[in-house]
């Protein structure tokens, strides 16, 4: 009987820190989506409907022109959702897969896992959260290129709004319609995620001082760790993200092919630069929205598990 209870008492304090990672993750993504929400609207607009802008500055000049400040928010609620919804599971998942290959390897404690060890639990922990960030994003992208989908008609588009569209998508194509872009988001995610965790733990274990844990090394070096995880994430994966925009946002006008398809299409049709178009906003908006995102996550994630069970 005495033996129960401390098992008893680990498997409540591992639930709880779960729930606290669950938490710190979705309090990271509200950051997150709000400091970067700007960039990664002249992002998608870049990537969807490229022909139309010279360049990422002139895209936002014509948003601003068009649709005001209001248009470079546009999609704010669904991104906030989809970078939430990813954050939280993402995370959550994350503290997990490392308890399980800390028992694979026989590793004492999640701190203790190798570099690669952090990345092949954050690229696992990525095909959970593709599953609950793909509708979002769809919705978000589709409200973002809204204005250039449906040309000048843009009293009908001011009237269509996340949740006008949400209703769109399943009253055309059913539940399934929400799913449209999953392969190429977790084309997208897993490996983005093994890079992401990998660079961020690696980071912190190079910037640690000698004899200080990476979990100490403070606020602004995990800024700058966060940061560079996150550019290095967009960077690397980016021609992936572009496939995945396209399919999701052009696919409200039309019928698009599967995501070998589309990749062979834009390839052939428009030529390695179209990989690369909106790449400049998409890095401008990497290195704050992410720094911001981990460094609120380890601040809320470190004070939830110090009043909670131990």
């Amino acid at each position: 009987m005495a033996s129960a209870q401390p098992e008893q008492r680990r498997k409540i304090v591992g639930f709880y820190h779960a729930f606290a990672d669950l938490m710190a993750g979705a309090v990271g993504g509200v950051v997150c989506a709000y400091v970067g929400q700007p960039f990664d609207t002249i992002k998608v607009k870049m990537q969807t409907y490229p022909h139309l802008y010279k360049n990422s500055l002139f895209c936002l000049k014509q948003t601003l022109n068009k649709e005001g400040i209001p248009g470079i928010y546009r999609g704010s609620l669904p991104a906030c959702a989809a970078v939430v919804g990813e954050t939280s599971v993402v995370f959550m998942c994350y503290g997990l897969c490392q308890k399980a290959i800390c028992s694979l390897f026989r590793v004492d404690k999640p701190e203790n896992l190798t570099t690669f060890q952090n990345s092949c639990a954050g690229g696992t922990a990525a095909f959970f959260s593709s599953i609950v960030l793909c509708p979002t994003e769809l919705v978000k992208c589709r409200v973002q290129a809204m204005q250039e989908a449906y040309g000048n008609e843009l009293g009908s588009v001011k009237k269509v709004g996340p949740w006008q569209v949400t209703k769109n998508l399943i009253k055309a194509d059913g539940i399934g319609g929400l799913f449209q872009g999953l392969t190429s988001t977790w084309l997208r995610e897993m490996p983005g995620f093994f890079i992401l965790f990998g660079v961020y733990e690696f980071c912190r274990q190079r910037i640690a001082p000698a004899g200080v844990a990476k979990e100490d090394i403070g606020p602004v070096p995990t800024l700058i760790c966060g940061g560079i995880a996150g550019t290095a994430l967009w960077t690397l994966i980016y021609p992936i993200d572009v496939i995945k925009s396209r399919i999701q946002v052009q696919s409200m006008v039309g019928a698009m092919p599967g995501f070998g398809a589309t990749f062979i299409k834009v390839l052939k049709t428009e030529g390695l630069p179209a990989f690369t178009s909106g790449l400049i906003p998409c890095v401008l908006r990497a290195f704050p929205a992410n720094a911001a995102m981990f460094i609120t996550f380890e601040w809320t994630k470190n004070h939830l598990r110090a009043i909670g069970p131990r």
